[in-house]
């Protein structure tokens, strides 16, 4: 089973980088499940639901989320309660008062079934949540060995002791388990021992001359002053960076055999 994701389709940029890289890497890898993270595909803060369907057309199976996520609850709403909404919030969120929106699922395609969770770590995080190591139990056990090949989880945690942690915490468990939200792409991609393929943080697509996503020349004043009112403003010329991960995960062992990290710029 092939799985490739993409974190942090970030603006503008981002967006039109997914629609005119996706197929070209599709035909590459030939991946079974496709997944994206989308949280700032709008701008820098949360989409809004033209975008998220915008994505969705891609052939992305499912798009993930992260701290942003009720930024904009009003603009993303009619998207996420629709029955068929392809997006899911991290897991271990606290159940008042959006506890209907999905936060895992069970992607079944070409006779595969793919289950994807994702959570949220507790430090330097603006959001109060449930731990997400205990969080992350109570779903393996509710939730049947026998009605999934493999298990990927989307952790998004400021530091990278906890994803290392995680991984240690539920060996044999998860086939893939992937950081998000720093950004940048780390060089840590490999199989641990107990066949969990990882890395700290998958990295963003957008604009790569950017600060993370900003203009340089917008955010020099928060640096030189250490005022953090100064208006930032997008990146939008130069060039685009890709970042994406690529993983195959064997459907007997539920574990992963193949690991690689994308990145490139165009």
């Amino acid at each position: 089973m092939k799985v490739l994701i993409f974190w942090d389709i970030y603006g503008r940029m981002g967006r039109k980088a997914l629609e005119r890289e996706l197929p070209k890497l599709k035909a590459q890898y030939k991946p079974d499940f496709i997944i994206a993270n989308i949280e700032n595909c709008t701008s820098w803060r949360w989409p809004i639901s033209e975008h998220a369907r915008e994505i969705e057309k891609m052939w992305v199976d499912i798009m993930t989320s992260w701290d942003h996520i009720y930024d904009q609850k009003d603009k993303i709403s009619d998207y996420l309660l629709q029955e068929s909404t392809r997006l899911i919030r991290p897991a271990n969120f606290l159940p008042y008062p959006w506890n209907i929106w999905k936060w895992y699922v069970i992607l079944e395609k070409w006779g595969y079934k793919l289950l994807v969770i994702q959570l949220i770590w507790e430090v330097f995080m603006s959001h109060k949540v449930e731990n997400p190591f205990l969080k992350l139990k109570s779903i393996l056990a509710e939730v049947p060995k026998d009605t999934y090949d493999a298990c990927v989880v989307d952790f998004h945690r400021e530091t990278t002791a906890e994803i290392y942690g995680l991984w240690r915490y539920f060996d044999w468990d998860i086939a893939l388990l992937y950081g998000t939200h720093t950004h940048i792409q780390t060089a840590d991609t490999h199989i641990m021992e107990a066949w969990t393929g990882i890395i700290a943080d998958v990295g963003m697509n957008g604009p790569q001359d950017g600060v993370i996503w900003a203009s340089p020349e917008s955010v020099f004043p928060r640096f030189l002053s250490g005022v953090q009112r100064w208006k930032i403003t997008q990146q939008l010329t130069w060039k685009t960076v890709i970042s994406a991960l690529y993983a195959e995960l064997h459907i007997d062992t539920k574990l992963c055999t193949h690991i690689e990290a994308i990145r490139y710029s165009y």
